[in-house]
């Protein structure tokens, strides 16, 4: 599976940001989808996963501001940022994990895309 991110750049505290991750193959066959971050000099972490069963989940640093949402029929799973903070700059990240059955799960990582949060 190939990802590909898009809609990162510059914002003011406050305001929005939508990006999109488009990927190679259909996402229904895909068992998460999911936006990792990392801000300089920090390790990557989780900000929302969506599970093919429909279960979401959300970092507590994003929760309320934050949405997840996947389309199988254009293969792309977007973040929705809203009242963006400072603290929200880093490379956002999106990644896709297939578990075969009797498998062991395979993780597909896209390129970065820089979101810039100002004050």
């Amino acid at each position: 599976v190939q990802l590909q991110a898009s809609g990162g750049g510059m914002v003011q505290a406050g305001g929005s940001l939508r990006l999109s991750c488009a990927a190679s193959e259909t996402i229904s066959r895909i068992n998460i989808l999911a936006w990792y971050r990392q801000a300089p000099g920090k390790q990557r972490e989780l900000v929302a996963s969506t599970y093919n069963g429909g279960t979401i989940i959300y970092s507590d640093s994003v929760k309320g501001r934050f949405v997840i949402s996947r389309d199988n029929a254009k293969n792309t799973v977007d973040l929705q940022m809203t009242s963006l903070k400072p603290e929200d700059t880093a490379v956002y990240f999106c990644k896709a994990v297939r578990i075969p059955p009797g498998s062991v799960p395979v993780d597909y990582w896209g390129p970065g895309d820089p979101v810039t949060v100002s004050s």
